[in-house]
């Protein structure tokens, strides 16, 4: 039963004989993504590199293996005051892993 109904949902189980002939199959729709992640997609800010020698500024690498996602992001603190003064970030991978790291 559970393959015939997913054959009727993707529209391949023929009419003759089902259960479920009354039914149509069902239109699958495209993923769509909102408005802000593809204008952090297609405009990413705070892209590039941060100088990896400065003692001001810490380097983190992360990813995912399984999707291809890589993501370097680096960070500068001010001494004085302990706060985040500027970020980068460069992603390699899909466009939802490149929009993410640009909201931040």
């Amino acid at each position: 039963m559970l393959r015939l109904l997913s054959k009727k949902v993707i529209g391949l189980a023929s009419q003759e004989g089902s259960a479920l002939s009354a039914s149509r199959p069902v239109q699958v729709l495209p993923r769509m993504y909102h408005e802000r992640v593809i204008d952090h997609y297609d405009k990413p800010r705070n892209v590039g590199s941060l100088d990896k020698n400065d003692p001001t500024v810490g380097t983190g690498l992360v990813g995912a293996p399984a999707c291809g996602d890589v993501m370097k992001l680096q960070i500068k603190v001010d001494e004085v005051t302990g706060k985040i003064v500027d970020a980068r970030f460069k992603t390699f991978g899909c466009g939802s892993a490149i929009a993410s790291s640009s909201v931040g």
